[in-house]
């Protein structure tokens, strides 16, 4: 079973004090001139807890980079990262790439359009991996209410979390039920973690890397750290539909990687970035 904490559990100083690596926090992003720069001045706000802020910018139309430099990250373009893997490939990609430029031993994946962003995020992923405790991936938990006019429902948000993965994790995956935002895109663990298992591109990556991470260290290392409240706009029907077709088709392949499913081709197909260091490994020596 997955370990829990809560962000309260790990004040900035005590981080500070037990620092004894280096943190780099990754924001992919794309048109979210609106939320980066805030989340950029937070980060570096944090008495140097981090240090190095990388924002991986999709071709933003709007001034994503230019918000994200001016308040201090260190920006690159995503097509501007191992370019030789040709275009590229949504969110999973961008995280992918991102290692390329990672300088520092533990890395935080961050979301580029939160608003109302808290340093506790950061604090709260990193604390577990500052700690003595066995994580070695913490992911990101909240509470997600769900609003329609004037009425509220507690943790009724993250649908598809709730009505897509969770029931599919309990039901072949177990020791992963107890996570409950199994989706949540905030994550972080030593960067020598990151560099050695495939990366799922576009919005597959949470799951594929949730259960790629299960595999190899096992859920006695997994984490969630709860964050508090995130209040996200409610999509509609239609754009949830492809958010969960992905999770069937990840948990699908997993499954017939292990001989437990078989003869059933995933429900949309998968392309999966290798891992980071076999790109080493496999350069030619000079």
């Amino acid at each position: 079973m997955a370990m829990t904490f809560d962000h309260s559990e790990f004040p900035l100083q005590e981080l500070l004090e037990r620092k004894r690596q280096t943190v780099t926090a990754v924001l992919p992003a794309r048109d979210e001139a609106d939320t980066v720069g805030s989340i950029v001045e937070r980060i570096a706000a944090l008495g140097g807890l981090v240090d190095q802020i990388l924002v991986v910018d999709a071709d933003s139309r709007d001034d994503t980079a230019e918000v994200a430099a001016d308040a201090g990250a260190e920006v690159l373009q995503q097509a501007s990262l191992v370019p030789e893997m040709g275009p590229v490939l949504g969110k999973g990609d961008a995280m992918w790439r991102a290692l390329a430029a990672v300088r520092c031993d533990l890395v935080v994946y961050i979301d580029a359009d939160t608003r109302d962003f808290s340093a506790s995020l950061v604090t709260g992923l990193l604390g577990p991996l500052f700690d003595d405790s066995d994580a070695q991936f913490c992911k990101a938990t909240y509470d997600r209410p769900y609003t329609t006019g004037d009425r509220e429902v507690a943790n009724g948000g993250g649908r598809v979390s709730q009505l897509t993965a969770r029931p599919l994790l309990a039901a072949f995956y177990p020791e992963l039920a107890d996570l409950t935002q199994p989706l949540s895109g905030e994550v972080a663990a030593p960067r020598t973690l990151f560099e050695r298992i495939p990366f799922a591109t576009g919005y597959s990556v949470e799951m594929a890397m949730l259960l790629e991470l299960h595999h190899r260290i096992g859920a006695d290392a997994i984490a969630q750290v709860h964050l508090g409240e995130r209040r996200n706009a409610h999509q509609p029907l239609e754009a949830l539909r492809p958010m969960a077709e992905s999770v069937l088709a990840v948990i699908s392949d997993r499954l017939q990687q292990e001989g437990r499913l078989i003869g059933a081709p995933p429900a949309s197909p998968l392309v999966y970035r290798p891992p980071f260091d076999s790109l080493a490994s496999a350069a030619p020596t000079p």
